[in-house]
């Protein structure tokens, strides 16, 4: 692979990324934040591949195929079994509009900007260069899951900052071994199905999953 190849492939695998964690903001749908959630998966594990091409690493590619079935296909189906459990279709009246926290999105990429500069002075390689996406991504995941009220949301704000996390691993590493990755994915697939529980069960005793009105209901 070429030094452009590598550098555009990496590029583009990135936008995606950092695209899809902001379209999350945008949307409402909770079946389109699910699809979106997938598509990122799909820009992580290219982005994983891309660098493991680069560095003729064969485990490397073969985390990036582990990392794609997990949070490409198998989380996505997951969450499409609890929505579908759930009955609900939108996310209604999240604390922040969709205006404002577009603009919110623009200014955690600013602040993710300036805070990622000395690490990536460091070691200014294409790789460390697009820590700032990853950043990014790991702010709007947290800004999700603090302004959205459906648990689905919630639990998509989760995975978007463990997305970012893992992103973040592997641009500034020259990989995360096996071993590790795994025991990574594995909690977070535990975590998404005892979600999945949890979400069947609060639709089957309160009739929906909306926090704000289950924690009215305890009070």
């Amino acid at each position: 692979m070429t030094d452009a190849m590598y550098i555009q492939l990496l590029d583009l695998a990135c936008g995606a990324f950092l695209l899809t964690g902001v379209l999350v903001l945008w949307r409402r749908d909770l079946s389109a934040i699910v699809w979106l959630f997938a598509l990122q998966g799909v820009a992580l594990t290219a982005m994983v591949i891309v660098l493991g091409v680069r560095q003729d690493d064969l485990e490397l590619i073969l985390i990036g195929l582990g990392v794609g079935a997990l949070r490409a296909a198998l989380l996505p189906y997951l969450m499409r079994r609890a929505l579908v459990a759930s009955g609900e279709a939108r996310e209604t009246q999240p604390l922040v509009n969709v205006a404002t926290s577009l603009l919110v999105a623009a200014v955690l990429a600013m602040l993710a900007y300036a805070v990622s500069q000395p690490l990536v002075r460091l070691s200014p390689t294409p790789a460390t260069q697009a820590v700032p996406v990853a950043l990014t991504v790991l702010l709007i995941g947290f800004f999700v899951l603090v302004t959205r009220r459906r648990a689905l949301s919630q639990l998509v704000g989760f995975l978007l900052m463990d997305n970012a996390i893992t992103a973040t691993a592997f641009l500034t590493t020259s990989g995360v071994p096996l071993v590790v990755e795994l025991g990574i994915s594995l909690d977070v697939l535990l975590a998404v199905l005892v979600l999945q529980v949890l979400t069947t069960r609060m639709r089957a005793a309160f009739g929906g999953t909306d926090l704000d009105e289950l924690r009215e209901l305890h009070d």
